[in-house]
């Protein structure tokens, strides 16, 4: 389908509808507006929704330089796969008068901040936003089933690409190396999200 915000805040508020907590899952490659759309739909449904990003489970520079994956952080195997799908888990079945607090990343200093996004028992929706949600691979092939529904995220590739320029630039990096990181690790790591849309609820085309 076409994007067009207020259908996509009416979907999402069907499912913030009370009952039992549910989980929406936004997925897409790097720069396809992930953010953006989940951010729109919690401004729309105030204290009935929250969103937990998959960027906060990045494993921190320090861990990646041991690993020696620092060349290609934003790549599967960068992240605590294992530690996000024990948190959908943990979402997934609210305790009363428990807060859950999740990671977020912070894109000025490049790392996760842990306990930054309070998810209190009550709100009905939460939403998660990443690359990896429907990746058939252990850890990742098991978050789709923790999630009521996913959103595939899908734009023109010129249009992504500039964005991660842009958004690198922003971010510090120097035009070439901007260049570098959009054209090389994050073109890979958006192959292999583009071949998992085919698993979503419902493709988002703009």
């Amino acid at each position: 389908m076409r994007p067009d915000p207020t259908e996509l805040i009416e979907r999402a508020a069907a499912l913030a509808a009370p009952g039992r907590r549910r989980l929406l899952g936004i997925c897409g490659s790097p720069a396809a507006g992930k953010s953006t759309l989940a951010e729109t739909i919690v401004a729309a449904l105030g204290d009935a929704a929250v969103c937990v990003p998959m960027d906060g489970f990045h494993l921190a520079q320090v861990e990646l330089d041991r690993l020696g994956r620092a060349d290609r952080k934003g790549a599967p195997d960068t992240f605590d796969g294992a530690g996000y799908v024990a948190l959908l888990r943990r979402l997934r079945t609210p305790v009363r008068d428990e807060v859950v607090y999740a990671p977020a990343f912070r894109r000025e200093i490049e790392e996760p901040v842990a306990g930054a996004v309070p998810v209190a028992p009550h709100v009905p929706l939460v939403i998660t936003e990443g690359n990896y949600l429907l990746v058939d691979t252990a850890p990742w092939d098991q978050v789709a089933g923790l999630l009521d529904e996913v959103w595939f995220l899908r734009v023109p590739a010129r249009l992504r690409r500039d964005r991660l320029i842009a958004r690198h630039r922003e971010f510090g990096r120097s035009a070439e190396q901007a260049r570098e990181r959009a054209l090389g690790s994050d073109e890979r790591n958006a192959e292999l999200i583009e071949s998992t849309a085919h698993r979503a609820h419902l493709i988002v085309q703009d």
